[in-house]
């Protein structure tokens, strides 16, 4: 039941947070990234995704946290270096192979994903915590 409450927090977390950041900075991406995204939103791939991302944070981020009976803290730190590791992927790789992908765009998205991928793991795992006693209880 840890892992499920786990899994809900991250999510939860992940998509409010996400969605918060997507409206504020979507005329920023859109200004950047002049004529390469899509006019529409395509649901699928980021339902996919956000499931499997999720599962990923859950793993390698809260989950040894919990094993390790660690706190919070334990699983924001390893969720950010999740974060900084996955969104660096992504972003860089753009930046290596695509014509238009400015700098700043890496940069502050790679941050991004540093400190949203920390709240999220940080914020499950204390969800853990408060509904189900410490790890090692």
């Amino acid at each position: 039941m840890r892992y499920v409450t786990a899994y809900l927090a991250a999510g939860v977390t992940l998509l409010v947070l996400d969605v918060i950041w997507l409206t504020a900075m979507g005329s920023t991406y859109r200004r950047l990234l002049d004529g390469m995204l899509t006019e529409g939103f395509r649901l699928a791939p980021a339902a996919i995704f956000y499931f499997i991302y999720v599962a990923g944070i859950v793993t390698l981020a809260v989950a040894p946290a919990m094993d390790a009976g660690a706190g919070w803290q334990t699983a924001a730190i390893k969720g950010g270096v999740l974060g900084f590791v996955a969104y660096a992927t992504y972003d860089l790789t753009n930046h290596a192979t695509l014509k238009v992908w400015p700098w700043q765009l890496t940069v502050v998205d790679i941050a991004w994903g540093s400190v949203l991928t920390a709240t999220a793991a940080g914020v499950a795992m204390f969800a853990v915590e408060r509904l189900m006693g410490p790890a090692n209880s």
